[in-house]
């Protein structure tokens, strides 16, 4: 039982070790990816929506933002997952607001669970997809009018410039690579091999 409790408590302090341990270059990429992908939303939505709409710019894109910028080696992290989590999340969150639209306290939960359990089955689970379901139910004004065009914009249309900002600074320097799909990984180390010759 000694043993045991021993082993548990160094293996913590060496996880809480490793978590810590500040790398300012990663940081640095991390803060400008996460700059750039979420300020591009915001200037579209603050250039061409009224500034009561704020129906562009949604508060899952933020958690994502921490997963593809921060965490990019994370499966969870993974274009399949970014995208597909967001899109089927969305789907879930409109046809629940389309069936139940009156009943909150069974229209939100409803949305995240089933949002959840597709994304477990079709393979693209994203955490912050259960958010985007959650909007959909939840949310008042916009949103709720625009039904299944809240899938594609602002859904699909910010996963796509998040996925793109994320693929440039998740790549400019040789120490990161996103997506971290070996196929994608050979692609761009014979491009980088290409270039240095």
């Amino acid at each position: 039982m000694k043993k045991t409790i021993k082993r548990t408590f160094r293996v913590s302090k060496y996880v809480i070790y490793k978590e810590t341990l500040v790398d300012y270059k990663e940081h640095f990429w991390s803060f400008l990816g996460a700059f750039f992908g979420i300020g591009i939303i915001a200037f579209i939505q603050s250039h061409s929506l009224a500034e009561t709409e704020n129906i562009f710019l949604i508060g899952s894109f933020g958690a994502s933002s921490v997963l593809i910028y921060g965490a990019i080696q994370s499966p969870l992290a993974q274009p399949r997952n970014l995208v597909g989590g967001h899109v089927l999340s969305a789907l879930v969150g409109v046809t629940v607001f389309k069936i139940i639209p009156d009943i909150i306290w069974l229209s939100a939960p409803l949305a995240v669970a089933f949002s959840i359990v597709l994304m477990q089955y079709t393979k693209t689970l994203h955490p912050p997809g259960g958010a985007t379901a959650l909007i959909a139910v939840s949310s008042t004004g916009k949103i709720p009018e625009l039904g299944y065009w809240y899938v594609i914009s602002p859904v699909l249309s910010g996963c796509i410039i998040l996925l793109i900002v994320a693929l440039f600074f998740n790549n400019i320097t040789p120490n990161r690579s996103y997506p971290s799909h070996s196929r994608f990984k050979r692609l761009l180390k014979k491009r980088h091999i290409h270039h240095t010759k």
